[in-house]
C-alpha cells in the first residue's frame, strides 16, 4: 500500500500517512550496512532515490517565504555548515537557491539529531535522470533512518506550501523507534569495547543478541549475559527464594522474610515480622512490583496485589534502612560499585510537585528512555501510591527544604541517579561480593546491598544483601551522575578474550 509512491510507515504513525506528496516522489529507500559506494568509513547510510518532478524547476530562492519558514521550524539548523564551511552556511545556500533534494538531506539529518541521534554526514547527487537525485544521509538506527527519509520529504512539502506540520510527533516517533530497535546501553558498551579492540561483531536478532568474533573464537552476548554465563546461576538469581536460601547457608547477612502466595500468609508474616516491611515479586527486575517501607496492613495489601501482578509468589521481608548500593562483579572480581538514589524532588515552598518534576526533567542530562545519562521522571502508579500515603497530589506545593522520593526503588530506568563509590568499598565487602558471585555461580552479577556506610563491613553497619541480579545493567557505572565512570565493558571483554585468545581466524601472519 502506498500514497503517491511513498510506502505507508509500518509502525502505524497515522499523522505521516495522512499527508500526500503532490510535487515529489520517493522511488526507493535503501539502507547501507557496511562499506559502500558513498563511503568506506560511514557504514550506516540511507540512500533515497527522490524524483523532484515539478520542484526541479523551483529551487529554494524561487519559493516565497521558504527560508523564513525553514529557519522558524529548525533554528538549530544554523549549525549546518554545508559547503560554506561556517555556521549558517546551509541557510546561505537556501537563500542563494538550492534544490529540494539538498534541503531534504539536511532535514533528515536534523530531525534525527533532535530525536537524540546525532548524525552529520549527508550527500545529494544526481541519479542520471533530470530531476532525480540520490539523497544520502547517515543513520544510527535503520528504522528511524527510513522514517526520517519519508518524514523529511513531507516536512519539505509542508514548508513549500506553508502549511502547519506536527514536528514534535515525528521527533517522538523516532525516539520510540530508536529505543525499540537499538542495543541497550549495556550491550552497546560491550560492542563498542569490541570495536575499539578491532574485533568483528554482528547483531543476530532485533533484540540484544550479538555475536563477537568469528568461527571457533566467537562469543555471544545478550544484554550482560554471555555464552559463558551459567544457566543454572541465572535461574538461581532469578528465584529470590533460592538465592536467599543459599546466602543464608553461607552466612551472608540477608533480611528476615518469608515467601507467601495468599493474604492469609501475608497476615501471618506481618504478625511475625511487624513493620516496616518490603514486599516484592519472587521473580522480577527493574524494580517492578516492589514496594518498600510499608507501615500498615492497608499498605501491605496494596503492595501484595502489585507484586502478584509480576509473579505468583511474593517475598515479604523486614525493611532495612540505609542507602542502596550496587556492587558489580565480573569474572568473580569486583569491578565497580555505585550508590543509587531514587528519583526525588526538593520543595521550595512555591512550586507544585508537578512543576518540580518538570524542572528536574528539564535537566539536559535527562531524556526519553536511554537516550541520555539519566531518564526522565514519570508519574506512575508507584509515584501516585507514594503521594497518597503522604496525603499529597500532583498539585500540592511541597514545603521548602522537604525531600520527596518519587519511587520506592533507585533504578536509573525510573529516574534514579547513581554515584560511583568503587574506591571506598571496604575490603570485607569486596570479599563478600566476590564470594556471593561464586555461591550463585554467575560470571557477571549485580549485588544489591543496603547499608549506612559501604566503607565499613556490613557486620558493623547492620546492613544486608537484598538481591543478586543476573544480567545487571551497566549504565550506572558507565556514566554515573557523580564520580568516575568505570569501563566495566572492558572487564567483560578481558574475561571473554584474554590476551592470548584471538577473536577471529587470522588469514595472514
Amino acid at each position: 500500500m502506498s500514497l503517491a509512491g511513498i510506502p505507508v510507515v509500518e509502525c502505524s504513525l497515522e499523522h505521516l500517512t495522512l499527508l500526500t506528496i503532490n510535487t515529489m516522489k520517493i522511488r526507493e529507500i535503501n539502507a547501507m550496512r557496511g562499506p559502500n559506494y558513498w563511503s568506506i568509513r560511514r557504514h550506516k547510510l540511507i540512500v533515497m532515490v527522490l524524483d523532484l518532478e515539478e520542484m526541479e524547476q523551483r529551487p529554494t530562492d524561487k519559493i516565497p517565504g521558504f527560508l523564513e519558514r525553514l529557519q522558524a521550524m529548525f533554528p538549530s539548523m544554523y549549525e549546518h555548515r554545508c559547503s560554506e564551511g561556517s555556521p549558517g552556511g546551509f541557510f546561505s545556500r537556501v537563500k542563494e537557491g538550492t534544490w529540494m533534494g539538498h534541503v531534504i538531506e539536511h532535514i533528515a539529518l536534523e530531525i534525527q539529531t533532535l530525536a537524540g541521534m546525532d548524525v552529520g554526514f549527508g550527500r545529494t547527487r544526481g541519479y542520471g535522470e533530470e530531476g532525480v537525485y540520490h539523497v544520502v544521509f547517515a543513520y544510527m538506527e535503520e528504522s528511524a533512518g527510513r522514517f526520517a527519509a519519508k518524514a523529511a520529504v513531507q516536512i519539505a512539502e509542508a514548508l513549500i506550501e506553508g502549511t502547519a506540520y506536527d514536528l514534535d510527533a515525528d521527533i517522538q516517533s523516532m525516539r520510540e523507534l530508536r529505543e525499540k530497535d537499538r542495543l541497550g546501553p549495556s550491550t552497546g558498551s560491550i560492542v563498542d569495547e569490541a570495536v575499539s579492540r578491532g574485533m568483528p561483531w554482528i547483531r543476530l536478532n532485533k533484540y540484544s543478541l550479538v555475536q563477537i568474533g568469528y568461527g571457533r573464537n566467537q562469543k555471544r552476548i545478550q544484554a550482560t549475559v554471555t555464552s559463558q554465563t551459567s544457566s543454572i546461576g541465572v535461574e538461581i538469581a532469578c528465584d529470590k527464594e533460592d538465592t536467599k536460601a543459599l546466602l543464608l547457608q553461607a552466612e551472608v547477612p540477608v533480611p528476615r522474610g518469608e515467601i507467601i502466595k495468599t493474604e492469609r500468609g501475608l497476615d501471618e508474616v506481618i504478625d511475625d515480622l511487624g513493620f516496616p516491611l518490603v514486599i516484592k515479586p519472587i521473580n522480577g527486575n527493574h524494580g517492578r512490583g516492589i514496594t518498600t517501607n510499608i507501615e500498615n496492613k492497608e499498605q501491605a495489601l496494596v503492595a501484595f496485589e502489585s507484586a502478584k501482578k509480576v509473579s505468583n509468589s511474593v517475598i515479604v521481608e523486614r525493611f532495612i534502612t540505609g542507602e542502596d548500593y550496587r556492587l558489580l562483579v565480573i569474572d568473580y572480581k569486583l569491578v565497580a560499585a555505585a550508590r543509587r538514589t531514587p528519583a526525588r524532588i526538593i520543595g521550595n515552598g512555591t512550586n507544585t510537585i508537578r512543576q518540580l518534576i518538570d524542572e528536574v526533567n528539564a535537566d539536559p542530562k535527562r531524556g526519553y528512555g536511554h537516550e541520555n545519562v539519566l531518564t526522565a521522571i514519570h508519574i506512575d502508579a508507584m509515584t501516585q501510591s507514594i503521594l497518597e500515603k503522604k496525603g499529597y497530589t500532583e498539585d500540592t506545593v511541597l514545603p521548602a527544604g522537604e525531600t520527596l522520593n518519587l519511587k520506592d526503588t533507585a533504578n536509573l530506568s525510573t529516574g534514579g541517579t547513581a554515584t560511583d563509590v568503587t574506591d571506598i568499598v571496604h575490603p570485607e565487602n569486596i570479599f563478600m561480593a566476590e564470594r556471593i558471585a561464586r555461591i550463585i555461580g554467575l560470571d557477571i552479577c549485580g549485588i544489591d546491598v543496603m547499608t549506612n556506610n559501604i566503607s565499613q563491613p556490613l557486620a558493623l553497619t547492620r546492613g544486608a544483601v537484598l538481591e543478586v541480579n543476573a544480567a545487571p545493567g551497566f549504565r550506572m557505572h558507565l556514566a554515573p551522575t557523580e564520580g568516575l565512570p568505570r569501563n566495566v565493558a572492558g572487564a567483560v571483554m578481558d574475561m571473554l578474550y584474554p590476551p592470548v585468545r584471538p577473536s577471529a581466524f587470522r588469514l595472514w601472519p
